[in-house]
């Protein structure tokens, strides 16, 4: 499974790059405001340091039309951007139209395998579900990845499956074992998973008892 950053904050980015950890970054404009900077200066220095990998940027027309134009100017950017579209019957129509044109679009605030398979038979090239926003309402977020993940498989679909609104470890493991291609995951949830309580325990356990070895 490959690992996503999910941030617009450059440092963020940054500590996981160091690190080997991701092959993409996910940005939406709840993120972009949080970096409060402009969408051009955070794409170029989100660019300089993942280079080729995907960079998802988010649409905001709601039109067929003016999506197209926007996803247009934006991928002029980077030739690795990749343009979010919301799923929605005005997006959708705009994936289409997109794919015709080779340019890569992440279907975004997927809730349902139905969702998900509109949006792969749109051409979509990820389509990413929102699973923290699924249990915050009581439903089995993970399950509707397990279940479009299986679906897409069925008919050999192209779309890659993007666990999206990670919340936990939990979260990332369950969605590996899932078979998602891809989990988009924010720093706090990258920084837990190198910890457990027994691994901090053992390379306490292992220094004390290095001192007593005769030097």
């Amino acid at each position: 499974m490959k690992i996503f950053i999910d941030t617009a904050i450059i440092k963020e980015i940054e500590w996981a790059e160091e690190r080997g950890l991701i092959d993409g970054v996910t940005t939406n404009p709840t993120l972009l405001t949080m970096a409060d900077r402009k969408l051009g200066e955070v794409v170029h220095d989100v660019l300089n340091i993942v280079k080729d990998r995907p960079v998802s940027i988010e649409l905001v027309s709601q039109t067929t039309d003016e999506l197209v134009e926007e996803a247009k100017t934006i991928v002029k950017l980077a030739k690795n951007v990749v343009v979010k579209v919301p799923m929605t019957d005005e997006g959708m129509m705009a994936v289409q139209q997109l794919e015709e044109r080779g340019i890569r679009t992440n279907v975004t605030l997927v809730f349902s395998p139905a969702q998900a398979l509109l949006a792969a038979r749109a051409g979509a090239t990820f389509v990413s579900i929102f699973v923290g926003r699924l249990d915050d309402i009581g439903k089995n977020g993970m399950q509707v990845v397990r279940d479009t993940v299986k679906l897409l498989k069925n008919y050999e679909f192209k779309s890659m499956v993007l666990a999206a609104s990670i919340r936990s470890v939990q979260h990332v493991e369950e969605a590996a074992l899932a078979g998602a291609d891809i989990a988009t995951i924010p720093l706090k949830v990258l920084i837990q998973m190198y910890r457990h309580e027994l691994t901090d325990k053992g390379v306490k356990k292992f220094l004390l008892d290095w001192e007593k070895v005769p030097k």
